[in-house]
Formats: structure tokens, sequence, C-alpha cells
């Protein structure tokens, strides 16, 4: 049995209103994401199959990553797309204490200009977000927007194939959805699948990616 949902549920939503789970517009407007880069390989797909449609998306990068392959990360700035704050090594909120999650957060700031942030698993404690919604994390002095998602492609778990993830997109997302997948080595292979064809499917349906800049 699956331990996440494909499309949040509107009561989880509610319970945790004061985080970021979709754009809601009367466009036709999807908010594609992609975390856990930036990676040599992966990444350079990603931008390149957004090129084709005139795309743009947002990048939750992990800021040992950004470090590494700051090629990559630069790339992304420049080809007009976003980028949030992944915490600097990938930490569970839940498993991770307050003080030392907070202060992973701050790192990776130091890599990822970025007043948006997403926990990585989507892990975060009340007293986590709320410590961090007040904090200016970009050289601006916006407070911190906790972003979620509407839609998950699943591209992380092995034990689907990557037409399981097109079919979770195509069925799930709707106008204003912010969509989940991964730039990662383990999402790859699904990913190699789903994002070019869920790009081809919604491009056709008249919709536009956009990245995400301002959350009201």
């Amino acid at each position: 049995m699956k331990k996440y949902f494909i499309k949040t549920p509107w009561w989880l939503k509610k319970i945790y209103s004061r985080y970021t789970w979709s754009l809601p517009t009367s466009e036709k407007i999807l908010y594609l994401t992609f975390d856990d880069g930036p990676h040599a390989t992966v990444t350079p797909f990603v931008l390149d199959t957004l090129q084709q449609y005139q795309a743009k998306a947002t990048f939750f990068c992990i800021g040992k990553n950004v470090a590494e392959q700051h090629a990559v990360y630069k790339r992304i700035l420049e080809e007009g797309h976003a980028v949030g704050n992944h915490t600097h090594n990938h930490y569970n909120g839940w498993k991770t204490d307050d003080q030392v999650y907070i202060n992973n957060i701050l790192e990776a700031a130091k890599w990822i200009d970025s007043h948006l942030f997403r926990p990585p698993y989507g892990r975060i404690s009340g007293f986590q977000a709320k410590n961090l919604q007040q904090l200016s994390l970009n050289k601006s002095t916006q407070k911190t927007s906790i972003i979620m998602w509407d839609v998950l492609s699943a591209d992380f778990d092995t034990t689907i194939s990557g037409e399981d993830c097109l079919k979770h997109v195509i069925g799930k997302a709707t106008k204003g959805s912010i969509i989940v997948f991964h730039d990662s080595e383990k999402a790859f292979p699904r990913l190699q699948y789903a994002l070019p064809k869920t790009l081809a499917y919604f491009s056709e349906q008249g919709y536009s990616f956009r990245a995400i800049t301002k959350v009201s």
C-alpha cells in the first residue's frame, strides 16, 4: 500500500493552510517543480525538455548539490526558471532537531537565493515552519513561503513505471496545480518517460507552464 497521496486531499490543505499547495487561477496554467537537484545529467535533460515547450519551472535545490554542480545551477537561473531551498543535506524535519534543521536551511541559503522553501518528504514540524516563516532566506526582505504541492508524479517510487507517473499527472492536475517531479538519479528512469509526455499533453490542451515567483 502506497504511503503517499497522488492528489493532496482538501482536508490536508485545510489543516496546513499556511503552506502553499496550489496557485488557483481561471487560466490554463500549471506549475512544474523539480526536487533534489541539481544533478549533472538529469537537470540538463529537464532543462532541454522544458526549453522545447517554452516552459518555465521551479527547482527546489539541495544546497550541497548546488555547491557541487554550480554550472548547472547557474544554467537554471540563466534560462529563466525559479529556484527554491530544499535544505542543504535533504533533512527530514520530523527526524531532525529543530535548530539543526533551521541551521541546515540557512546553510543552503548561502548557495540558494530564494524565499521559497520546500521541506524534503514534505515533512516539517509546526514549530519549524513557524520559525522558518519568520526568516528571510534571500537577499530581499521577503519572508519564507513554504511550497508544498497539489499533485505528486511519484517518480521517486521505483515500484511504478513512467507510464504510471504520467497517468498520475494527467489524471489529477487542474488549473493552478503545483506538480512534483525529481531531477535525481533515482527518479530519472520514470522522469525521462513522463516529463516530455506531460509537457506534450498539456501543451496540446492549451496550458502554459510557469515558475513560482510570487505567493499571495
